[in-house]
């Protein structure tokens, strides 16, 4: 019994000695948060989707306390007027940014690039792009797995049937970079909403010469060069057989697409042109109407 009643003395004194242990070491390597970073969290949308670099939005406020200024971050679903809120709350000046939105860069519906073969293999465009070019003759378009729909987390994409390529929805799209980051084939590009919500931008990615695409995709870009002569701004350049255009440079004159052989260039969100009576004199063939958002 005494042998007993030594034993449990020990072991409290030994739970005591490291209780008091454990609290000193606690002490010394304790770290203070800012009180801040609970309150930048709070005006943060809470999607923890990584579109502003971070890990999440824990992560974001707790580097926007501590940084200068806020010039490197930037909350891309809560736009410039979260960032205003949090830069006044810290006292720091806020980047003005443009928003941005996801923009699909191939048009190869199934009208445009018919199959020559069937995938069997597990609905992921990740896994299909690893172990097979595609069901079509064009190895740089959509692959049609939905899996740019699946990462996003605002319903802002959608596969079509009709046409099996994804849609975005603009109205929803926060431009987070989701599908950017997830899509195998590098087919979504986050680009300017521009004034009016209108774009101008190559929906193709073939860097294969131009008869070799062609026969891919009917609407393919075939590297003629043609738009690049037809750009009053420079805003387009051609490299590996393919156009691209800077949003930064581009003034949505739409020279380009009139130019465009395959039609390869989409314009969006454009007034559909007028037409004139059938008959009036110096009547001209109507350009193609502008394409939605897709």
């Amino acid at each position: 019994m005494e042998g007993l009643i030594y034993t449990v003395l020990a072991l409290s004194v030994l739970g005591v000695v490291c209780a008091l242990i454990l609290y000193l070491v606690a002490q010394k390597f304790r770290v203070v948060e800012d009180p801040r970073i609970d309150e930048v969290e709070k005006m943060l949308p809470g999607a923890n989707c990584g579109g502003c670099g971070y890990a999440g939005c824990r992560q974001f406020a707790a580097k926007a306390v501590e940084a200068d200024d806020l010039s490197a971050q930037f909350c891309p679903v809560g736009g410039a007027e979260t960032m205003k809120r949090i830069g006044d709350f810290l006292g720091k000046s806020a980047p003005e940014r443009e928003p941005m939105v996801a923009v699909l860069r191939c048009n190869g519906s199934c009208a445009h690039r018919p199959a020559i073969t069937r995938y069997d293999g597990a609905p992921s465009c990740a896994v299909e792009s690893a172990t097979y070019a595609g069901e079509t003759g064009c190895p740089f378009g959509c692959l049609g797995q939905g899996d740019c729909v699946a990462v996003c987390n605002f319903g802002a994409l959608s596969m079509d049937p009709e046409t099996g390529l994804p849609v975005v929805d603009q109205a929803k799209c926060t431009g987070c970079g989701a599908c950017v980051r997830q899509c195998p084939k590098q087919l979504f590009e986050l680009r300017r909403k521009g004034l009016k919500d209108r774009r101008v931008y190559v929906a193709c990615r073939n860097r294969d010469k131009g008869a070799v695409a062609r026969k891919a995709c009917e609407v393919a870009c075939i590297g003629c060069g043609k738009c690049v002569r037809a750009c009053p701004f420079e805003a387009i350049t051609l490299g590996d057989n393919l156009a691209y255009i800077d949003y930064n440079k581009c003034r949505l004159c739409r020279k380009c697409v009139d130019e465009c052989p395959t039609g390869a260039i989409r314009a969006v969100n454009f007034p559909a042109p007028a037409v004139r009576p059938s008959g009036e004199q110096g009547d001209a063939q109507p350009a193609p109407a502008a394409t939605q958002e897709a």
